[in-house]
């Protein structure tokens, strides 16, 4: 009983650091597949955490918090939009900008306000999203195995947890089963057909940018206003970077992206666990080369993967309509 409370513990620890990642990922599916590459997730998420923190602490809704970053992702993602779609610029280029802007933006503004080096000051009470108990959870986790990993690792998170697996099923469900998902595919593949069908390439890239943004969104507000007490400078620490090469991993599917990130959310837990721990025949392992386990798993799949990845074959491409 003690081991399976154990994995348990490990699966609760999975999930929750994997839920920022998933909807990185989730959102750069949804930008790449209609054609528009965004390596701009991590400042959008930065960015999110942070207006989520300060609406939050001033508000005192958690709520208002995931609205406010939702709308700051989204104003990113726009402008994102505006230079790729608009205006035919070089995405890559664009999405650095981004990052770059948002680092910044995001450490004037936070030491200009609360002079504390970038913080924002701690959230508490209703500022935070308080721990949701699934139903039935009181009797169920008296089955035996069942029992306790539905009491510790599925029920007990924030609603923003809840709120990114309702994205994924919706993102799955839409891609390959809707008029719209069918088109926002075909947009990333050959826009000159989805174009000569009388549906606007730019519109739907467009959609998939705001998309991208909300889900960018609800990944930052969960970092800032769940899973920590408040706004970090540079909080995501490569979140943004790491969910890209779950996509990439994924083949930009939404289930396998989902594995994906449990897997780096999975490294994360067990590095967390192993600080510390004194392994037989090696011995103590430092706090350095364990933080490292999913940055080094980044690169390992990407030199491994990259090459056996198909991307949509219009992904980066600007689209120019033919007279």
């Amino acid at each position: 009983m003690e081991i399976v409370q154990t994995l348990a513990v490990i699966l609760d620890s999975t999930i929750r650091l994997s839920i920022p990642l998933l909807c990185a990922a989730l959102a750069g599916l949804w930008s790449e597949r209609s054609g528009v590459v965004d390596i701009g997730l991590e400042g959008k998420m930065l960015i999110a955490a942070f207006a989520s923190a300060v609406v939050a602490y001033h508000s005192g809704s958690a709520w208002a918090g995931l609205g406010a970053g939702m709308l700051a992702a989204i104003t990113l993602s726009l402008v994102h939009g505006f230079a790729a779609i608009t205006w035919r610029g070089n995405q890559i280029v664009s999405g650095v900008a981004i990052n770059m802007l948002a680092v910044g933006l995001t450490a004037i503004l936070g030491n200009a306000w609360y002079g504390q080096g970038g913080r924002t000051p701690n959230l508490e009470g209703a500022a935070r999203f308080p721990e949701l108990d699934l139903p039935l959870v009181g009797t169920l986790k008296e089955i035996p195995v069942f029992g306790p990993i539905y009491d510790i690792a599925i029920s007990g998170h924030a609603a923003p947890v809840y709120l990114a697996v309702l994205a994924l099923i919706l993102t799955a469900l839409t891609l390959k089963h809707t008029r719209f998902g069918l088109r926002l595919r075909a947009v990333g593949e050959n826009p000159a057909a989805v174009d000569t069908a009388g549906v606007s390439v730019a519109g739907l890239r467009y959609a998939a940018v705001i998309i991208c943004g909300a889900l960018c969104g609800l990944g930052g507000t969960y970092l800032a206003v769940s899973q920590s007490a408040g706004f970090l400078p540079q909080m995501t620490a490569g979140k943004g970077f790491i969910a890209l090469a779950a996509v990439i991993f994924a083949n930009w599917r939404p289930w396998p992206a989902l594995f994906a990130c449990l897997l780096f959310g999975l490294l994360d837990a067990v590095a967390i666990r192993l600080q510390g721990v004194v392994l037989p025949g090696i011995g103590q392992v430092p706090v350095q080369a364990i933080q490292a386990l999913p940055y080094v798993m980044t690169v390992v799949l990407l030199a491994g993967f990259i090459g056996k990845a198909t991307p949509p074959k219009a992904s980066g491409l600007p689209y120019v309509k033919e007279r």
